[in-house]
């Protein structure tokens, strides 16, 4: 098949099958002259980056409700970000979508740049998004590699070697595949192929649009495909939490530096995060262990937390933190792994 012919019958398939979601814009729609809203593109691929589709959906309707504009979004205070983007994880994406924001604000009047070497001189766009953004919203022929086409490609060309190593042998063959017309709706299309037909389990090849020239399903290996080098084991890392309760029910917290894990983020108070933590309270309390563990897994190692908890007199805010009285305090606006602690605190109290 001529890699013209490629493009061809996945759009076709893509006319009929595309996945419908909040912030894209349909191949028919498309069609009709319905221009893409570059914001929308933007903040759904940041959002996107190592998180599901199913997780983004409800995070992206509230976002662009309440921000419908990069400059309504812009204009926000930091934590009001933070708090809506608490439990979507990889946080320093949150405080690069304020910068990139402010960025299209002031350089750009308010407009996203259309190709892809000015996209990628914004904050928090990277490679990836760069090209995402100026193939989907401005239908530039970009090449687009995320992880379903990596293994839509390995399989049809029938790649083995091993990733990351394969990545550039891989973008290349996405390259020559990618249309001059219609590259945003193919760039789409080949990412709900991989993500609904050519999956890294059983992928339903009976049913794909390309299952003829998939060299891989010939050879009866694509379910092997691609293949990855072993992982390293994640280290574990140990760490002391301390939540304490005033006697009118305010919560004592920080706000996280900006620099770091959860950074900008709200928190509990608590040691360093290592193979020995010290005991770092905030300050002299009765302080009672749970003899219970918040235990979360981030990109790089496992996190195992120690709870302890106190009940406070009335008192000030403590030098380098914040009282956030009953009625203010949100569970929501902490990330996953505070959560996690609060939540062994609920028959404590």
């Amino acid at each position: 098949m001529r890699d013209d012919q490629f493009s061809d019958v996945l759009l076709e398939w893509y006319d009929r099958h595309a996945r419908d979601m909040p912030w894209r814009i349909g191949p028919h729609d498309r069609k009709a002259g319905v221009i893409p809203d570059p914001y929308r593109v933007w903040l759904s691929e940041v959002m996107l980056q190592q998180t599901t589709v199913a997780a983004v959906r409800d995070y992206f309707n509230r976002f662009t409700v309440r921000w419908p504009t990069v400059q309504a979004l812009a204009a926000v205070d930091d934590a009001d970000v933070m708090a809506e983007w608490a439990g979507l994880g990889y946080y320093a994406r949150a405080r690069n979508l304020l910068k990139c924001a402010r960025a299209v604000r002031d350089d750009h009047n308010g407009i996203f740049p259309d190709t892809y070497d000015q996209l990628l001189k914004l904050p928090g766009i990277g490679p990836y998004t760069a090209a995402a953004i100026a193939s989907i919203a401005f239908d530039r022929p970009e090449t687009v590699v995320d992880g379903n086409v990596e293994r839509v490609m390995a399989r049809v060309y029938n790649i083995q070697t091993p990733l990351p190593d394969a990545k550039p042998e891989l973008t290349r063959k996405a390259a020559q595949l990618t249309p001059p017309m219609r590259p945003g709706d193919y760039a789409q299309a080949v990412m709900d192929l991989g993500a609904t037909i050519c999956t890294p389990k059983s992928p339903a090849c009976g049913i794909c649009p390309w299952r003829d020239p998939c060299v891989a399903r010939r050879e009866g290996v694509q379910a092997d495909l691609p293949r990855k080098k072993p992982k390293a084991q994640k280290p574990t890392r140990f760490g002391i939490v301390y939540i304490a309760r005033r006697q009118d029910g305010a919560f004592l917290l920080e706000r996280r530096p900006e620099k770091g894990l959860l950074g900008g983020m709200l928190g509990w108070p608590g040691s360093d995060w290592g193979d020995d933590p010290q005991e770092n309270p905030p300050l002299t309390a009765d302080w009672s262990d749970l003899q219970a563990e918040a235990r979360h897994t981030f990109t790089h190692f496992h996190l195992r937390l120690q709870v302890k908890t106190a009940t406070l007199p009335p008192m000030p805010d403590p030098p380098g933190f914040f009282f956030v009285s009953a009625r203010d305090f949100r569970r929501s606006d902490l990330p996953t792994v505070m959560r996690k602690a609060f939540d062994l605190t609920t028959d404590h109290w």
